[in-house]
């Protein structure tokens, strides 16, 4: 007789590994110094111009969309600080 678990089922797993074992990602501080304005579809994010506190791309300025409440010296946290929002346009979008 083998000591198998039976067909279709999980061995069972030590209490502690299973219960409560939660994994963040990493993710980078950065300070807002200029709301830039609205933008989406209806207005729902807001473009922000921050800068990066900490990490390989330290001090840099980048362009950001933020959903929800925001305001100059509120600190985002960045999962990625390579990718920079594109400019809001003041012109429609029919012209180029």
């Amino acid at each position: 007789m083998d000591n198998k678990p039976p067909r279709g089922r999980r061995p069972e797993q030590p209490e502690e590994s299973r219960k409560g074992s939660v994994q963040f990602s990493s993710a980078v501080p950065a300070s807002v110094e200029e709301v830039i304005g609205r933008t989406g579809s209806r207005g729902e994010a807001t473009q922000v111009r921050c800068k990066v506190l900490d990490g390989r791309d330290r001090n840099k300025i980048i362009r950001r969309n933020v959903k929800g409440p925001v305001q100059p010296g509120d600190i985002l946290m960045l999962r990625e600080t390579e990718i920079e929002a594109r400019p809001l346009n003041k012109k429609g979008r029919g012209n180029a």
